[in-house]
């Protein structure tokens, strides 16, 4: 046994030192300066001095060298030269959205939110994996318009908090009402705001307040289906569509848009009859069905569709002297434009 140690002695100190490597590789690359990345990680860097300037007071991510936190990090790979004295690398996971989520982005450092401004407008930064880049581009410190999607992300949380939220549901047969929290003031005397073009369903809100979007109540209604809405930048209200029975017309009352020209002519004294999109009571009333309708901005009033029931209504109200010649058409068009809606719908 002797014999076979001592003639197989280089060799089995070689084993030792390939298993002592083995076991301690960490160890060995950090006494060298060497970091290994794994490939479903990312290295995040603190620098923990230098000869050179100090971040400023407001800043917590270092883009020059500084000592703290750096905005640079590390891929997936082998680097050379980080030295443990004056570095500590923490490889983390990557950031994983999943199926039905959506990623709200908080950034920790950036400009200053601009006054009057809750939300940061997005800037060109690789879907925040580019922190160096967020940061000559004067990305701006808090709560972010951009949002990920489903994937995996190569971030650096010591400058982004990323939390996960549902994607939006709305059902079948259900209506959203939108709540913008951003944007430009009202128009004077609106209850809700114009239509913004390319917005994709406020699912791109840069878009929306590049193009002057108000915030408050929108008059843009969205139909069921899946959305990825930041909540940061709206509300959402689920109610059902609006139903219109059959033997009904609904009357539709509208609190916005342009003020309406009426169309009745001089000789109807029972109120205003306008056009379809104007501010008013609409001439053109609504078919049995369901209806996607914004109940903040309009209003439906169900009127029986039955000439003789609104013969009998006007009638009673003493409306209109005994002898009147009514329309012989059944047509609720014709009806409801002669005569008053609140009249028809009255018990």
């Amino acid at each position: 046994m002797i014999d076979f140690i001592t003639n197989n002695l280089h060799y089995i100190i070689a084993g030792i030192a390939v298993l002592l490597f083995i076991l301690g590789y960490k160890v060995t690359f950090k006494l060298f300066g060497i970091i290994v990345i794994p490939e479903n990680k990312i290295g995040l860097i603190t620098k923990k001095f230098s000869f050179g300037p100090k971040l400023p007071n407001d800043r917590i991510i270092a883009l020059n060298g500084e000592a703290g936190y750096q905005a640079q990090t590390l891929g997936p790979g082998l680097y050379f030269g980080y030295w443990f004295w004056q570095y500590t690398i923490d490889s983390i996971n990557f950031i994983n959205i999943s199926s039905g989520e959506i990623g709200l982005v908080k950034a920790k450092d950036g400009a200053p939110m601009p006054v009057g401004q809750i939300l940061a407008r997005k800037v060109e930064c690789d879907d925040f994996q580019d922190a160096k880049k967020f940061l000559e581009s004067n990305g701006t410190k808090g709560r972010q318009t951009a949002i990920l999607t489903t994937g995996l992300y190569r971030i650096n949380t010591h400058l982004f908090e990323v939390i996960s939220h549902k994607v939006t549901e709305i059902d079948q047969d259900k209506v959203g009402i939108i709540t913008v929290l951003d944007g430009q003031p009202l128009l004077e005397g609106e209850i809700a705001g114009n239509r913004v073009a390319q917005h994709n369903n406020f699912q791109d809100p840069d878009t929306f307040l590049n193009n002057n979007g108000s915030r408050g109540l929108q008059s843009q209604i969205i139909l069921a289906g899946s959305y990825n809405l930041n909540p940061w930048f709206v509300d959402l209200e689920i109610i059902e569509m609006t139903t219109v029975p059959i033997g009904y017309v609904g009357v539709v009352v509208s609190y916005f848009g342009t003020e309406g020209k009426d169309t009745t002519g001089a000789e109807f004294k029972h109120g205003n009859i306008v056009a379809k999109e104007s501010k008013g009571v609409w001439g053109t009333p609504l078919d049995p069905g369901k209806y996607a309708i914004n109940k903040y901005i309009f209003k439906v009033e169900l009127v029986p569709n039955n000439h003789h029931l609104v013969k009998t209504r006007i009638l009673q109200r003493g409306n209109l002297p005994l002898n009147h010649r009514f329309p012989a058409t059944r047509n609720k068009a014709l009806i409801l434009n002669r005569f008053h809606p609140h009249t028809l719908t009255s018990s």
